[in-house]
């Protein structure tokens, strides 16, 4: 199959970890360890340790990725480049099911992708190695968004990772905004191998279909989003959430088991407040991305 199937995860970047997570921890997720990143700058160099590295809160379909600088003397991985822009979330990464397949569809579009790009990084100090295989779309001023294939996603979501006190479950949509909607939209269309919709907020929707596995090893097939809205329409679905840059990725929607009944327990005392979706964590609480539990 050479389209993207699912959301398979956001990257919320910072320059230091453990704030981050500690902000993570107290909206109730639980997250895997400290793990620095290798890869290979371009598909044709070695293989060599990243400066930054990660901490992930997984879900049953889809996880939240926290990103940070873990050695600045090594490779950034981009970072300060993204991080210059605004503190949030910079990584947008769609499920594939055949990384061959998918590069060859972009090529024949007219993408300039030099091949396929990997990365692996352990999944706790002295463990085994998981290994991902990515196809970035290039330079986009969005951010890092790609297609991604988990080679070893059984090393990654492990039972002792995915319970979670607000009870998430499922990474349903990711919410972007740029002044220039239609460009956006387009890019990801270009990506993903899908066509783009109206947004009924203002801007436009990406609907993934969803495919058994595609966004973890026990992941159902169910349809998830990307929206890309206008900066008037951003204000309607992320109450008081306004972008610092164009284009924005904004924030996400989390599905809960319990109808976000446990989250709205964790955030009493916490300046959250109503959205259209559910009820929504401030960017400020949240290391720079608005998030609604629904």
């Amino acid at each position: 199959m050479n389209t993207a199937l699912a959301l398979d995860h956001l990257g919320v970047a910072a320059r230091d970890l453990a704030p981050m997570c500690a902000a993570y921890e107290r909206l109730g997720f639980t997250l895997s360890p400290i793990a620095q990143q290798s890869g290979r700058r371009r598909p044709d160099l070695p293989v060599e340790k990243y400066g930054s590295g990660n901490r992930c809160a997984f879900l049953k379909h889809g996880y939240i990725e926290l990103i940070a600088i873990l050695d600045p003397a090594l490779f950034d991985n981009n970072l300060n480049a993204f991080l210059a822009r605004y503190p949030g979330v910079h990584i947008l990464a769609l499920a594939m099911l055949d990384e061959e397949a998918n590069l060859q569809r972009l090529r024949n579009a007219g993408i300039d992708i030099p091949g396929v790009a990997y990365l692996e990084r352990p999944v706790e100090a002295g463990g085994p190695i998981a290994r991902f295989a990515r196809l970035p779309f290039p330079d986009p001023p969005e951010g890092r968004v790609q297609l991604i294939q988990h080679l070893t996603p059984e090393l990654v979501w492990q039972d002792r990772w995915m319970g979670h006190a607000n009870k998430a479950e499922v990474l349903e949509a990711a919410i972007l905004c740029a002044d220039k909607p239609a460009d956006t939209a387009a890019r990801l269309s270009r990506l993903s191998g899908l066509p783009v919709e109206p947004d009924p907020a203002g801007g436009f929707l990406l609907r993934l279909p969803g495919a058994a596995r595609a966004a973890g090893p026990k992941a159902p097939a169910l349809e998830t989003r990307v929206r890309v809205l206008t900066p008037e329409a951003l204000a309607t679905v992320l109450p008081g959430v306004v972008a610092p840059a164009s284009p924005f990725m904004a924030g996400m929607v989390v599905r809960t088991a319990d109808g976000a009944a446990s989250a709205r327990r964790i955030l009493a005392g916490m300046p959250a407040r109503e959205a259209p979706e559910g009820i929504m964590v401030p960017p400020e609480f949240a290391a720079g991305a608005a998030i609604i539990f629904t």
